[in-house]
């Protein structure tokens, strides 16, 4: 079965028009005589995308029971039941009801392509995992519900739909996003124009290097000899708060160099004997492998120094640029034992090493 093809409509922001979009193109696409459904289109009140859907087909929704609650979710079986040619599914980060076999809408979306179903979805930038910190940063708001950011790179069609902050803020004060009493605080907090100029630069910028990965592919294929231009880049992290946010940014370094990405974390005693919260971040390590495509490293640390541990592991995988957070060594440690850094960049040629400090990264 040929795998169906995967078309996201990406914004910068809520209300910037990704599911009117999505909505026009399909009835286009009717025109043509494509058979297109929509398996889920969350309007949001937003009357202009309500009479969008027009007459365009629409799956019956999946009911979910919990807690004396009813839940609405996408039918997966349902539309491969159906086998359009096109459906539409919106807010791709959602997180399904408890009790359903797949955890995210994204997850449900990538059975529907295996089945040879193409699928049309919508997300805001901001739910791309690796961007959490930034956007919290940006905005002070902690984006709950994400997504990986390699499905970006499963996208066959990327389009981005943009307008500019002022235009955004004039559709909110109109009524065109939100109800009337959420207007004003909105306005003031996360539509202010600062954030929106901020997001909507995020956008460009990830749109725009997941298209620069596509040409750069491209040429891989034609060349045909990907093995001299490939970047390996080793992210060590120790098991502490600042590993989370250490990852993060060697996948955004990974991401926009289109290198092979490592993670290692070299353990100071046996995983048995590790504290409570030092496993909770070794499961996050583990978690984060599969997240962003990494492979995660674990060594023990034993008669080898940690300088000669990350050196061994570095020239097996043929690393290029190793990242390393802030030394937890104090100056006096450091006279005494020598420093971490200085011993790598002795042992290693021709690697790069990157010093994140900890309130940069």
């Amino acid at each position: 079965m040929t795998r169906g093809k995967l078309k996201l409509y990406i914004g910068s922001a809520p209300g910037v028009g990704k599911t009117y979009k999505m909505l026009a193109d399909a009835h286009a696409l009717v025109r043509e005589g494509k058979d297109v459904v929509i398996g889920l289109i969350e309007t949001h009140g937003r009357r202009d995308t309500a009479e969008m859907i027009g007459g365009l087909e629409q799956v019956p929704l999946l009911e979910v029971h919990y807690k004396e609650k009813v839940f609405l979710e996408v039918n997966v079986e349902a539309i491969i039941a159906r086998k359009p040619d096109i459906v539409l599914i919106d807010e791709l980060a959602h997180t399904n009801a408890p009790g359903l076999i797949r955890k995210k809408r994204y997850q449900d979306v990538s059975v529907l392509l295996e089945a040879g179903i193409n699928v049309y979805s919508a997300v805001n930038i901001q739910h791309f995992e690796s961007l959490l910190f930034k956007v919290k940063e940006m905005t002070g708001v902690e984006v709950r519900e994400r997504i990986p950011d390699p499905f970006l790179g499963e996208a066959d069609e990327i389009l981005l739909v943009d307008v500019t902050p002022q235009t955004l803020r004039e559709r909110l004060e109109h009524g065109k996003i939100y109800k009337k009493e959420k207007i004003e605080q909105s306005l003031n907090s996360f539509f202010s124009l600062q954030n929106l100029a901020s997001l909507r630069e995020l956008s460009l910028r990830q749109v725009a290097d997941e298209v620069d990965d596509q040409v750069y592919q491209a040429r891989l294929l034609i060349e045909k000899d990907p093995t001299l231009l490939q970047e390996r880049i080793l992210v060590c992290v120790q098991l502490n708060e600042n590993a989370r946010k250490l990852i993060y940014r060697g996948f955004r370094m990974a991401s926009r160099m289109k290198a092979d990405l490592y993670i290692l974390t070299i353990l100071p005693k046996p995983e048995n004997q590790l504290t409570a919260s030092q496993k909770e971040v070794l499961a996050m390590l583990r978690e984060s492998g599969a997240l962003f495509d990494a492979e995660v490293l674990i060594r023990i640390q034993g008669e080898r120094s940690i300088a000669e541990t990350i050196t061994a592991a570095a020239k097996h995988h043929r690393i290029t640029q190793i990242v390393l957070g802030q030394s937890a060594r104090t100056r006096w440690q450091e006279i005494r034992r020598g420093s971490i850094v200085n011993q790598i960049m002795r042992q290693n040629r021709g690697i790069d090493l990157q010093i994140v400090a900890d309130d940069q990264v």
